[in-house]
């Protein structure tokens, strides 16, 4: 359990958009810990908890904050919070750019602050088993595995906003993939992508297809799109978010020398050669008994105690690695996709 002292955590939120809303609810419901306030210079922002235009205005004793705001801030106020003495979940991707995981990594090593980040599909119990079953040799030595992120947004996703030219798939939705994939499969050594044409007409990254190495040997796919209605995708498979349609269909098959496993069904198949078909058997699902997001607020408080972190600062930042270098390397296709047009 959370706080083994036995004292109640009091924690900030910083940020009120959709998702810092949700940190501040889960806060207010989890009695190990206690809500400071939320500071975010919006004063529209309708909630029941102390308000603050800043951290900078804060003058309450805190021990952990919950950084919530736009990925562009969150070095910035990752980097005062440390400079505060402040424990902190910072949300995903970690931060903008990785000189700015850089600057984090040192403030909060040099102030000797306990970080987590939030990618929090790392405390959905179905991939914490299936990362588990490979750890295990249920499919032997890995050799590959293929991945599809296939949603089509809705057309005012984009409109009168930033992501007319840079809302791109890899920053906002294929981060989590890839963070996914480090966890269950193995560090990333090596990637490759080609950028898919433009289907809206704008000058924006809308779909592709990545290459993958990984350290242990094992090679990957990844195709993804959000022009394209599908079942195919991780929010869809699992069901974790209400904007999206819930399908429970696979949306990652992991291949190894014994055999194969697909995600989130958890089917496993099992075969000697081609000459006879393969197995299916149905493994074990875990019961989801808090939600992510409270499962990840509970680990928290024991980060804050001083448990080992599922991912802090200097291992989210490996993950914004490979998602700016194939951010890169679709952006330097952009010429070469409208010379042919």
């Amino acid at each position: 359990m959370a706080n083994r002292s036995g004292n109640v955590k009091r924690l900030l939120v910083v940020g009120g958009g959709l998702i810092g809303i949700r940190h501040v609810h889960a806060v207010k419901q989890n009695p190990n810990c206690t809500l400071v306030g939320l500071a975010d210079p919006d004063t529209s922002i309708e909630i029941d908890a102390k308000r603050f235009a800043s951290m900078d205005d804060v003058n309450e004793e805190v021990d952990g904050v919950i950084i919530a705001t736009p990925t562009h801030l969150h070095a910035t106020h990752g980097v005062s919070a440390a400079s505060r003495g402040w424990h902190m979940l910072i949300e995903k991707p970690v931060a903008e750019s990785l000189e700015e995981a850089e600057t984090l990594k040192n403030a909060v090593s040099n102030a000797g602050i306990h970080t987590l980040v939030g990618h929090h599909r790392r405390y959905h119990q179905t991939l914490q088993r299936l990362k588990s079953h490979i750890e295990q040799g249920a499919i032997g030595k890995l050799v590959n595995v293929s991945l599809i992120w296939a949603m089509r947004k809705p057309d005012s996703y984009f409109e009168g906003n930033w992501r007319t030219s840079g809302g791109s798939p890899v920053m906002i939705n294929l981060v989590h993939d890839i963070d996914v994939l480090r966890f269950a499969i193995g560090e990333i050594s090596e990637v490759v992508a080609l950028r898919g044409a433009s289907v809206r007409g704008a000058n924006r990254i809308e779909s592709g297809a990545v290459a993958i190495a990984f350290d242990n040997g094992a090679t990957g796919t990844i195709s993804f799109a959000d022009t394209t209605p599908s079942p195919w995708g991780f929010e869809a498979g699992i069901g974790e978010n209400p904007n999206i349609g819930t399908t429970h269909q696979d949306m990652m098959w992991i291949t190894g020398t014994e055999g194969a496993i697909s995600f989130p069904s958890l089917n496993l198949w099992n075969g000697r050669d081609w000459g006879t078909a393969a197995q299916k058997e149905q493994l074990p699902k875990p019961v989801q008994k808090r939600t992510p997001l409270e499962a990840q607020l509970d680990h928290f408080l024991e980060v804050i105690d001083g448990a080992p972190p599922l991912i802090d600062v200097s291992d989210a930042a490996r993950t914004l690695a490979v998602a700016t270098t194939i951010e890169a390397a679709l952006k330097e296709q952009v010429t070469h996709i409208q010379a042919r047009a």
